[in-house]
């Protein structure tokens, strides 16, 4: 596995709408993710003491034991994006078309901390997401239904598959992935593609809170596996993957 690392393609803040409009995904640094909040990194840094206790995912149809993970569910109106909600806990369900490893299951996972979605910035970023969807959709009254998903892929057996399903569509309109952080690792490269062409880009996430957003009718994606950087060695790599979808929650 190389250990070649590609620089992202970072944008500035303002350039984000026309982004996912023109191409399909975007990314911003996260110098560019704090001045898009209005709020600073090391605020979005003290959430990161939550993924050293996610409960295992006992859902992997692979076998392996290396994520661990929380989710949480949300709507928010388009009443200027101030009426977040969060509703009862419940399954994530994806079908076959967009998850043909793990399609067609409840999953019930633990759910996210109250402390961790009482956080403003945590309200500020999931507001923000919203208003994002509804600039690349070009809609101001919709309401979206938001997933949220805290991981932890870890290498204690020596490799760890951040998509194990592989390149895929989450059948949403909005996916946010944010690095939350790595630690003593090689690999997950971020892959986008275009859904029906030939383009695709490369890169790794190495800064904590960089921001990547696709367009999921638009792009698919995948993370390759990680190993650790030394034989034996143990390393991670957290992420926050936001999901936003117009016609209610996948399942309903």
């Amino acid at each position: 596995m190389t250990t070649a690392a590609f620089t992202p393609p970072f944008i500035a803040p303002a350039e984000l709408p026309a982004a996912l409009r023109e191409q399909g995904y975007a990314v911003l640094s996260p110098q560019g993710v704090a001045e898009w909040l209005g709020a600073p990194i090391a605020q979005l840094d003290a959430l990161h003491a939550d993924w050293n206790d996610l409960p295992p995912d006992d859902y992997l149809k692979d076998g392996g034991r290396y994520r661990t993970r929380r989710h949480a569910c949300f709507t928010i109106e388009a009443d200027d994006y101030a009426t977040l909600t969060q509703v009862p806990h419940r399954a994530h369900w994806q079908p076959v078309e967009y998850n043909a490893l793990h399609g067609g299951m409840q999953r019930w996972f633990a759910p996210m901390l109250d402390a961790t979605v009482a956080q403003p910035v945590w309200q500020r970023l999931l507001r923000q997401l919203g208003k994002a969807c509804s600039d690349m959709r070009g809609t101001t009254q919709q309401r979206w239904y938001v997933e949220a998903h805290q991981f932890r892929i870890d290498t204690a057996g020596g490799i760890g598959r951040p998509t194990p399903e592989g390149a895929h569509r989450d059948g949403v309109d909005l996916v946010a992935v944010a690095l939350v952080g790595r630690h003593g690792i090689k690999g997950g490269e971020t892959r986008v593609f275009e859904a029906n062409g030939r383009r695709g880009e490369r890169f790794t996430m190495t800064e904590p809170w960089t921001l990547l957003l696709l367009d999921d009718a638009r792009v698919i994606h995948e993370s390759t596996p990680i190993q650790p950087l030394e034989e034996g060695g143990e390393g991670w790599r957290d992420t926050l993957v936001i999901t936003c979808r117009a016609k209610g929650f996948q399942g309903d």
